[in-house]
């Protein structure tokens, strides 16, 4: 079989665009492409996903355990003919800098896998040969097989840049891609724009794919790309199977859970929705923003991050279904809001110019937009009380907002913190999992790959 990762040099230089172009060039090709990306994110494999018309699931060495990986990796690959790993940040860089622990590199040495390098070399020549060396020769346990030259001048400067390269052995020049403003994805304040809102339209992946095919050497790529297909088998005939999830959820009436999914609310991690459909629920997906009610019959709901600061006239226009989750949340029944779902259950949301928008208002705060990074990165978490819908134990996912409570100091009576938060594992644990009768939220997305038993958990305690 043939899979590869695409890595940076830094973040910035390309990695999503040449993923997303190989994604289209590839499936043009006839093959069956499955995309992967490493870290955290949630909006680069939503275009991915938007290319290959599946599922693209994020691999990470520092959320997940090596074995995870490993296992979503090769269950995820079956049936397929190549798969497309986009990396993280620059090759090396993640959880600190002491360690390689989430970064590209890790993943690419634990999976076997050749790495392509991308490269912006629009402001630089010969000095490329020692930037290449220097990554190839860093981690002599790492392949870097082939390098793709980024935001070139044209053909001569393309030529320059061979030139610096020959006598280095082991790196196979791929090409190299000239500005091209016309596939370029527009950025925001968290990065690219949702694939809910930047839709990669036939006429746009069609472009992506002969973009990428006249610049790039796809039949040399797929040579360096040959792994060993029988390393990556797995048994059984579905995820459910062959023990990526090694929990026995046995078999028990399904429970409708209400997933919102809609331009606001759409980072949602596939595994986390597969494992709370191997737990028993029957994800049902709304809109808070264009539908007028809520889906009938539901026990739980999953309000996942996004951007309700973006849509938040829309949201707050939208007055029924906000009253009905509201009511919902009043009689006891099962939620979990992450990120900007939680925004959407506190009193308003404050944007940048001071205009309020009213929300479900089940948390006694505001949340003000900041012009500035609030917080950003890993974290880990941990349920010591089981008054809530997730069990005692660990989980780890991420965080990543611009915005801030305007209160801290809401909790107390109805409302208490379930889990502590951690960064590092010296840090003094902050609390957190603001717990209102059976309403779990805050900032942290958890990737129940981390510890099935949160999905298993939140199930049970919605059909109860």
């Amino acid at each position: 079989m043939k899979a590869f990762v695409v890595a940076g040099t830094h973040s910035g230089v390309g990695k999503t665009t040449l993923t997303l172009g190989l994604l289209a060039a590839l499936q043009r090709r006839g093959y069956k492409v499955q995309g992967f990306k490493v870290g955290p994110d949630f909006i680069d494999p939503g275009h991915h996903t938007a290319i290959t018309g599946t599922p693209s699931y994020n691999l990470d060495g520092w959320m997940l355990s090596r074995n995870y990986n490993y296992q979503r990796f090769a269950c995820s690959l079956r049936g397929k003919d190549v798969g497309v790993v986009e990396g993280v940040m620059g090759l090396f860089d993640g959880y600190d800098g002491k360690t390689e622990a989430g970064s590209t590199a890790e993943m690419a040495k634990w999976l076997g896998l050749p790495v392509i390098l991308v490269v912006d070399a629009s402001a630089m020549a010969r000095s490329v040969a020692a930037l290449i060396h220097g990554f190839q020769s860093f981690d002599p346990n790492l392949q870097v097989a082939g390098v793709v030259f980024n935001r070139i001048g044209g053909p001569g400067h393309l030529q320059y840049l061979r030139e610096a390269l020959e006598g280095m052995p082991g790196v196979t020049i791929l090409g190299g891609l000239p500005h091209n403003e016309r596939i370029a994805i527009p950025e925001r304040h968290l990065g690219l724009i949702t694939q809910e809102e930047h839709s990669l339209t036939p006429e746009r992946i069609a472009q992506l794919a002969s973009f990428i095919e006249a610049n790039l050497d796809l039949t040399q790529l797929l040579q360096i790309s040959e792994v060993q297909g029988s390393r990556f088998k797995v048994q059984g005939s579905s995820s459910s199977d062959f023990g990526l999830w090694t929990l026995d959820f046995g078999h028990r009436p399904s429970v409708r859970f209400g997933v919102a999914r809609d331009e606001a609310f759409c980072f949602y991690y596939p595994d986390n929705l597969e494992l709370l459909e191997q737990a028993g629920a029957e994800l049902v997906f709304f809109s808070p923003i264009h539908d007028s009610h809520l889906p009938p019959g539901l026990q739980g709901l999953y309000l996942g991050g996004g951007y309700p600061e973006v849509h938040a006239q829309q949201l707050a226009a939208n007055t029924t279904i906000r009253q009905e989750i509201t009511a919902f949340i009043e009689q006891g029944r099962v939620v979990y809001a992450e990120c900007g779902g939680f925004m959407y259950l506190t009193e308003g949301i404050g944007d940048v110019q001071g205009t309020l928008f009213p929300m479900v208002g089940v948390y006694p705060t505001v949340v003000r937009m900041l012009p500035r990074l609030k917080a950003l990165g890993y974290v880990e978490v941990e349920v010591e009380k089981a008054t809530g819908p997730f069990s005692p134990g660990r989980a780890r996912g991420h965080e990543f907002h611009y915005s801030e409570l305007e209160r801290q100091d809401f909790c107390g009576g109805p409302i208490e913190t379930l889990y502590h938060v951690r960064k590092r594992p010296d840090d003094v644990p902050r609390p957190e999992g603001y717990l209102y009768k059976q309403c779990l939220a805050g900032y942290i997305h958890l990737h129940f790959g981390s510890n099935p038993e949160f999905a298993m958990a939140l199930v049970s305690a919605a059909r109860h």
